[in-house]
């Protein structure tokens, strides 16, 4: 008798501040994303709470980080990384990736989660609740880019 694997758990996890305009991309991304969720994950909002995430980031084998990350390059282009890229100073963080990366250090001990950052280049980050439209832009790349990682994760085409 063959044993079925079962689906790994997957979290979409929504990073930064959405009161400062473009760097609350990650929170307007896991918002449209829970209008009709990826199939087999959790879509979560964090924004810059991220110890009070932990609960989450122990429950998930896949994580999904999506959040505003200054790279130099055109605002709303959309990055694609790992945490290994983060750990060997390949890309320059921010600050909530950093949060993120050192909440991870809390969790109890078990085999680590794969991790996959989403960062997009913010125009401006000022007080205010809207995206730029360079940023707003770039929302359903990043969202259909979410919905594929999990389908990969999922071993789903």
């Amino acid at each position: 008798m063959r044993r079925q694997s079962r689906p790994p758990r997957i979290l979409i996890a929504g990073l930064g501040n959405l009161l400062l305009m473009d760097d609350g991309v990650g929170i307007h991304a896991v918002r449209e994303l829970q209008k009709a969720p990826p199939t087999g994950a959790m879509v979560a909002e964090v924004g810059t709470a991220v110890l009070d995430a932990l609960h989450l980031l122990e429950w998930a084998e896949k994580i999904l980080a999506i959040d505003a990350l200054q790279a130099g390059g055109t605002p709303g282009t959309v990055y694609a990384f790992d945490t290994g890229d983060v750990e060997k100073g390949g890309i320059q963080a921010s600050l909530h990736e950093l949060n993120f990366l050192t909440a991870l250090n809390f969790l109890k001990p078990r085999a680590q989660p794969e991790i996959v950052v989403f960062g997009v280049e913010p125009e401006r980050i000022d007080y205010g609740l809207d995206l730029t439209p360079a940023v707003a832009g770039a929302l359903p790349e990043l969202t259909a880019a979410a919905r594929d990682q999990v389908r990969r994760w999922r071993g789903v085409r």
